[in-house]
């Protein structure tokens, strides 16, 4: 037998089965039963890789736990490293895979996607808008990767975050977290305002942060929350638990500065802290922006009724949506699928490392291709203006009560209800409900 048949069986074989390796950790997955709009765009995809620092900020993590609120608060450079994904030139080729941490904060994986490292932005010189992903405590900047990729691709230049003391490999206090999560998201706001207008940067001119969208997942979508206008409670700033020293008071309901005019809407997947009572239902009121929340229905971290459902209810002054993965837990949608090294126990942890990611009922590829689908549609239609949008987001509440009517011609019946994007069978397991802004009579 040849070598040139021995390499071709080999190569056949290790497609198959025999040798998962070749496709283990893939970002970019798509479902045969993925609704329509999770599909990839017209885009093909840059990423890159940024260190920015916010000079000046309050320490939470050394301050001394006995210290005043009157006393001077310690201060650093805290340091902020971005991953932004973009629209790129053409025919770009070069390193497709992204290397990160994943849960036990020691193990470093392969991440497999379309995005090409340090690929030549596309040449239109096109002002795109642009979308901020804000992690979950702990996370990293790859959480949210099968997401950020996939909006790329659409024409959007999104940022992802790694935020200090609440990444995998820099987890320190949860009060660092409560402090820093709504200050991080809109330094890096400005941060990139100002590469769009620097012509040094890969950036100059081609991404418009006048028109921007906030995704937050967990932690990060309780800071999405705050920059959407809701100030914290008195009970939560007062904590001492949650605020050494009143830090959190910047971000108490009557302290807090105006919605930045450049977020245009936000997107939070399972925000944490109405189920602590973070907010009251007057701060609520105070959201300023269109936000669609994601959520699964048995959440134990954010909580569904108490929580992610209640924000929902709580937010009046804007239109608002709710996508809810029946039984699903708090990683609902978001983070990418477990790489084949999570599946591990780990004795520090004191749990299986792949438990991270995912879900009991639902397939984490499912989970992200559901995701995918919505937030390219609300995307589309909050910073785009892009009103073709409407039908997939006129949908019955419950996906099993969707009538499938149509002809032989594919035609639909007047008693048609399936959720539009949704190819027959599919549209299962979901409710979809949406609200409008109350007005004052």
């Amino acid at each position: 037998m040849s070598s040139k048949v021995n390499i071709t069986i080999f190569l056949l074989f290790c497609l198959g089965m025999m040798c998962p390796s070749l496709a283990d950790n893939r970002i970019d997955r798509q479902r045969p039963d993925a609704p329509e709009l999770a599909a990839y765009g017209q885009y093909a995809i840059g990423v890159r890789t940024l260190e920015v620092v916010n000079s000046q900020q309050i320490d939470v993590v050394n301050i001394d736990v006995n210290q005043t609120k009157d006393a001077e608060l310690p201060l650093y450079d805290r340091p902020l490293t971005l991953e932004i994904w973009y629209p790129a030139k053409l025919g770009s080729q070069g390193k497709a895979t992204l290397d990160a941490y994943i849960r036990d904060g020691k193990t470093q994986v392969e991440l497999h996607g379309k995005a090409v490292r340090d690929a030549l932005p596309d040449e239109s010189r096109q002002a795109l808008p642009l979308v901020l992903i804000s992690h979950g405590y702990p996370g990293n900047r790859y959480l949210l990767s099968p997401l950020a990729e996939n909006i790329a691709s659409k024409g959007y230049v999104v940022v992802s975050i790694d935020h200090t003391d609440s990444t995998y490999r820099s987890k320190a206090a949860f009060s660092s977290t409560l402090v820093n999560r709504p200050v991080d998201q809109l330094f890096v706001l400005n941060q990139i305002g100002v590469l769009a207008q620097d012509p040094s940067s890969f950036l100059y001119q081609r991404v418009d942060t006048e028109n921007t969208a906030l995704v937050g997942y967990s932690m990060g979508g309780y800071g999405a929350v705050i920059n959407a206008g809701a100030g914290l409670s008195e009970q939560a700033t007062n904590n001492p638990m949650f605020s050494p020293a009143g830090t959190l008071q910047r971000h108490q309901m009557g302290f807090n500065k105006k919605v930045d005019a450049r977020l245009k809407t936000v997107i939070a997947f399972a925000p944490w802290g109405m189920n602590y009572q973070i907010w009251s239902s007057e701060a609520l009121q105070n959201v300023s922006v269109p936000m669609l929340l994601i959520a699964g229905s048995q959440d134990d971290v954010s909580g569904y009724e108490n929580g992610v459902r209640a924000i929902w209810q709580g937010i009046t002054g804007v239109d608002r949506a709710l996508l809810t993965y029946e039984n699903a837990n708090h990683s609902a949608g978001a983070p990418m699928p477990a790489p084949q090294e999570a599946y591990k126990f780990d004795e520090e942890l004191g749990f299986n490392v792949s438990e991270h990611y995912i879900d009991a009922v639902w397939d984490n590829v499912r989970m992200n291709n559901i995701a995918q689908h919505f937030v390219t549609v609300w995307l589309n239609r909050y910073l785009k203006n892009d009103v073709a949008m409407e039908k997939y987001l006129q949908l019955v509440p419950d996906s099993n009560a969707g009538n499938w009517a149509k002809d032989g011609a594919g035609q639909t019946k007047p008693e048609h209800s399936y959720w539009h994007g949704f190819a027959r069978r599919t549209a299962k397991g979901l409710r979809f409900e949406r609200l409008a802004k109350q007005t004052e009579n």
